[in-house]
């Protein structure tokens, strides 16, 4: 188990039942880069590589 999983495993604990647009997603990440700059790289990647979930070009990645 990775330590990030147990973050990932509290989130769907506590808001699994939740349905969220990814513009509410969208602003969230920015708040918390904007709190925490030094994560701004990682939230670009994750970002990233939600938005191109459903690419065919990218699936080799």
């Amino acid at each position: 188990m990775y330590f990030t999983d147990r973050g990932i495993e509290e989130l769907e604990d506590r808001r699994g039942d939740e349905e969220v647009s990814f513009g509410w997603l969208s602003e969230q990440l920015r708040v918390f880069v904007d709190l925490n700059p030094d994560f701004e790289v990682p939230v670009e990647r994750l970002a990233t590589w939600l938005a191109r979930l459903d690419d065919e070009d990218d699936e080799e990645a």
